[in-house]
Formats: C-alpha cells, sequence, structure tokens
C-alpha cells in the first residue's frame, strides 16, 4: 500500500503574524530606547547619562538590524527558514541588556 505524496505545506497567515510581530516588538523596542535615552539625560547632562544613552541606541541598533534581517527573511516568496540561533541570542541580548540599563536608570 503507497502513502500519497503530502500535500505542500499552506503557511497561510503565519509569515504576516510574525512579521506583523516583529514590528510591533521593534515599535516597542523604539519607544523603550527613547524613553531610557529621555530618563538618562533628565536633569542635565552628566557623563554616566551618556554612557548609558549611548549604550540604550546600540542595543535599539542592534535589535532593529536583526529585526529587519528577519522581516525581510519572511517576506520572500519561499518558506522562509528558521531564525538562526546568532540572531536569536542576540535579540535576547539585546532585549535583557535594555532591561538591565532601564533597572540602573531607575535606581
Amino acid at each position: 500500500m503507497t502513502r500519497p505524496p503530502a500535500p505542500d505545506r499552506d503557511p497561510g497567515l503565519q509569515p504576516e503574524r510574525t512579521r506583523l510581530a516583529w514590528r510591533r516588538t521593534t515599535l516597542s523596542s523604539t519607544v523603550a530606547a527613547v524613553l531610557a535615552v529621555k530618563a538618562s539625560l533628565h536633569g542635565g547632562v552628566r557623563p554616566e547619562g551618556v554612557i548609558i544613552c549611548a549604550l540604550c541606541c546600540t542595543l535599539w541598533l542592534s535589535f532593529l538590524a536583526v529585526a529587519h534581517n528577519r522581516i525581510h527573511t519572511l517576506t520572500t516568496d519561499t518558506t522562509p527558514p528558521a531564525l538562526s540561533p546568532r540572531l536569536a541570542t542576540t535579540a535576547v541580548l539585546c532585549t535583557v541588556a535594555v532591561a538591565v540599563c532601564a533597572a540602573v536608570l531607575v535606581y
């Protein structure tokens, strides 16, 4: 008894939902970076505030690069490959580092 061939994968709206999720995450990261810059420069320009501001901007740019890469990959007509471990690790580290910067700014 032979099995019929498996039908081609129908991704449906999953790639679009994932692309939109990356866009929302990028937007929230942008808001967090802007608030971090505002908080770090509140009350005058101090060296530690400038350092934290530069760090937050660098982390934001790194996350933006990862997100842009993934969004671009998801817009192709072919089945997009899985997110590489290197890019996933970069995205997680940027998110955690921004959270650490926020904690430093609060205290």
